[in-house]
């Protein structure tokens, strides 16, 4: 059921004095656009009738294909706290739509509502809790980002060490105001790292949701004098920023379909969702992962997933997937790999597809992870019976480039654009020569 009409739109605009609404969408790379419009226009966009230029946006379409329409999601209409408050500023989250009226297979808001779709046409409602970490660094004196801090703050640290005490707070009170409940927040393992946990929600709109909590916390931090960043590993020697996604499957019914009869263990659906994800996790990386930083993050003695493995214990934090402590309808899988650079629709598709996957083939998952593995080397890990993670950028786009199974979640035309700019990045990552090879070779050779 809708939790906004027209004529609702329309009230609150009129009683909250807004005075321009943005039409929010994203390119294939999680990056948000908007086309912001004035209450002249409100009437326009509800009827679907606001036309963009498709060709400017990154992995859109063609020139001669120009044209599309932004079709506003009510339900995700928001008031920014942070804007001026007389005159404010609201935001709509948009489907893309082509000239014929169709949907735009290139839209990833589209790709994740296929996969919802086809999800609940078997039954199934997915719910996730995002962990999403992020760094609050100093600013230079020209008010440019570095990843310098002054602050020694460890896990769960409080002022006067945790120097972003009032950051996070602030960020928590404006994410409130836009309806997210949130359970807790708390400084991180490295200096400057923090973490703000909220309320799990649908699978579609927590994709939003992340959307507009990446804006949230780096417009809050800039206030402040902070920058906030989402890079994976911003700094050396130090723990990395992932986002891990917890997984809820629930009936039509609302029963938790990933604890078995008695409550207490994993039901068959479980293992063979954890099955699936396993199976394409290798090619599902180039996106859940999709920066050449992200793999910085994926070594060995930082609290990171480098096999593919899974454990039942919620104590092994070096499985890419965990079991959490909680069960019974609160059972949820832990997917410990992404992070916060990923397109959310794009990275949510692909997990939940690849769960169900594993469900309609009934895969069964290899030997669980009995061990922990942190504190092992690189080579101990490497060497275990369980297959590894791509190492690199350029190993997850060979992973990638050979799935046809992700080719048909993205669909072609997104598939082969993701692919084809990544392999850019890397080629010109690769003709980059860095500060380390500087260091390490000029005065040897």
């Amino acid at each position: 059921m809708s939790k906004y009409t027209k004529e609702d739109i329309f009230r609150i605009v009129e009683e909250e004095d807004v005075a321009f609404i943005r039409l929010q969408f994203c390119d294939i790379f999680g990056v948000p656009k908007n086309i912001a419009i004035t209450v002249n226009q409100l009437e326009k966009a509800l009827n679907n009738e606001c036309i963009f230029d498709g060709s400017s946006v990154e992995g859109f379409i063609r020139t001669s294909e120009s044209d599309m329409y932004l079709y506003p999601d009510l339900d995700s209409f928001d008031i920014y706290p942070w804007r001026p408050q007389t005159g404010k500023v609201a935001r709509m989250f948009c489907d893309v739509y082509t000239l014929d009226r169709e949907p735009f297979q290139g839209d990833p808001r589209s790709i994740l509502k296929n996969v919802i779709t086809a999800a609940k046409e078997k039954g199934y409602n997915f719910k996730i809790v995002p962990k999403i970490e992020f760094f609050l660094f100093d600013c230079d004196d020209e008010g440019q980002p570095t990843n310098k801090t002054h602050e020694t703050a460890g896990y769960f640290d409080v002022a006067p060490a945790d120097q972003a005490e009032n950051v996070r707070r602030d960020i928590i009170m404006n994410l409130e105001e836009m309806g997210f409940e949130i359970t807790s927040s708390h400084h991180e393992i490295s200096p400057a790292q923090h973490e703000i946990d909220f309320l799990e929600d649908d699978a579609e709109k927590i994709a939003d949701m992340i959307m507009t909590f990446k804006m949230t916390v780096k417009t809050i931090a800039k206030k402040h004098g902070f920058y906030a960043t989402f890079m994976p590993k911003p700094r050396e020697g130090v723990n990395g920023s992932g986002m891990h996604l917890n997984i809820v499957c629930e009936d039509k019914d609302g029963n938790n379909i990933f604890c078995n009869k008695d409550g207490v263990g994993l039901s068959e659906e479980a293992k063979q969702f954890i099955a699936g994800i396993i199976c394409h996790s290798k090619a599902m990386t180039l996106v859940t992962n999709p920066i050449i930083n992200s793999y910085k993050r994926l070594v060995p003695g930082y609290d990171a997933p480098v096999n593919l493995s899974w454990s039942k214990s919620s104590a092994n934090r070096s499985a890419l997937i965990r079991i959490p402590s909680q069960r019974g309808q609160d059972t949820s899988i832990e997917l410990r790999n992404p992070d916060a650079t990923c397109n959310p629709y794009m990275a949510l598709a692909l997990i939940l597809a690849a769960g169900m996957d594993g469900i309609n083939k009934k895969l069964e998952p290899q030997n669980e992870l009995q061990e922990d593995l942190n504190g092992k080397t690189d080579d101990e890990i490497r060497n275990s019976s369980f297959e590894t993670l791509p190492q690199t950028l350029g190993e997850a786009i060979d992973a990638y480039k050979n799935d046809e199974f992700v080719k048909s979640v993205l669909g072609e035309s997104v598939f082969e654009k993701f692919l084809g700019a990544k392999r850019r990045e890397w080629k010109e990552f690769r003709t980059c020569v860095t500060q380390w090879e500087i260091d390490n070779y000029l005065s040897k050779y």
